[in-house]
């Protein structure tokens, strides 16, 4: 589940209990990457007040493309299929599984011009120029849309190598997912088993 010990539910106290309660209300389970946070919860907290003032301003569907591409591009398996799962439920299955293999028709040209500035952010920033902000405006976003995006890039860099870093391995529940989704989707660490 991860390579550092964590605190099982049943030991959970004080803030660590409640962390733990939260997020099993939320998913109807406790999920791992919850766990790796047991031994500093107020960074969990912090770090989940960060992402909320991050994604407020932009608008779901936006958001989760976002955070898909620079969880892909960072080769984190955990996010790129929570996120998936997130984008399935608000365009889709099948538009999400097109989306994932490649196939253009489910996303706009900004979209898609949106994507692969995230991704870029995610793993050459220090390559990102002027041009690449020319871009985005050509395509219809504003600066404090283009902001956006790259906040919600840093805050998922945060978040996924803290879970790789510890090993955190994606729930057993994303493996009802289906088959190509979960092939393409894991690129990094594999599937806990159940």
């Amino acid at each position: 589940m991860s390579y550092i010990e964590t605190i099982s539910p049943e030991q959970a106290e004080g803030e660590v209990k409640e962390m733990y309660r939260r997020q099993e209300a939320h998913f109807g389970f406790l999920p791992n990457y919850a766990r790796v946070f047991c031994h500093r919860p107020e960074v969990m907290k912090c770090w989940a007040a960060l992402i909320a003032a991050i994604r407020r301003p932009m608008e779901a569907h936006r958001y989760e493309l976002v955070t898909l591409a620079a969880a892909r591009a960072l080769g984190n398996s955990y996010c790129s299929l929570a996120h998936a799962k997130v984008l399935a439920e608000l365009m889709g299955m099948e538009a999400t599984q097109a989306m994932v293999a490649g196939e253009t028709g489910p996303l706009s040209e900004a979209e898609r011009k949106m994507m692969a500035f995230a991704a870029k952010v995610a793993c050459r920033a220090q390559e990102v120029g002027a041009e690449d902000i020319e871009a985005l405006r050509t395509h219809g976003f504003a600066d404090e849309e283009i902001f956006d995006i790259v906040a919600v890039v840093a805050g998922r860099a945060f978040f996924t190598r803290i879970l790789d870093g510890l090993g955190a391995e994606p729930d057993a529940a994303f493996g009802e997912l289906p088959a190509d989704l979960v092939e393409a989707l894991s690129v990094g660490r594999p599937i806990a088993s159940a």
